[in-house]
């Protein structure tokens, strides 16, 4: 098992309840392929550096998370069609 961290910006437009839906399916998706979540970082909502899709600001979370090498392509594919998903990266985290 290889530690991950899923970076995920989400629109600012959702309201609470979307938001939480939005995060709570990238979670199943992680769990789903056999991933085990180890912690969840909300950072709230922060200035984009740049617009993405008019939206000046966006809400940060980030997944840590324990699977196994093949997870991390088959979670982006699952997160690259979500509507509500502006920017998503998953990167290994160094032992």
């Amino acid at each position: 098992m290889n530690k991950y961290e899923l970076a995920l910006v989400v629109s600012a437009k959702l309201e609470d309840e979307e938001r939480a839906a939005t995060v709570e399916k990238v979670k199943a998706y992680i769990e789903r392929f056999g991933g085990q979540i180890t912690n969840v970082d909300d950072w709230g909502k922060k200035r984009l550096a740049y617009e993405i899709q008019k939206m000046k600001e966006a809400f940060y979370y980030f997944i840590q998370f324990d699977a196994e090498g093949t997870a991390p392509a088959e979670i982006e594919s699952r997160v690259r069609i979500m509507d509500n998903v502006l920017r998503y990266l998953v990167v290994r985290q160094d032992a």
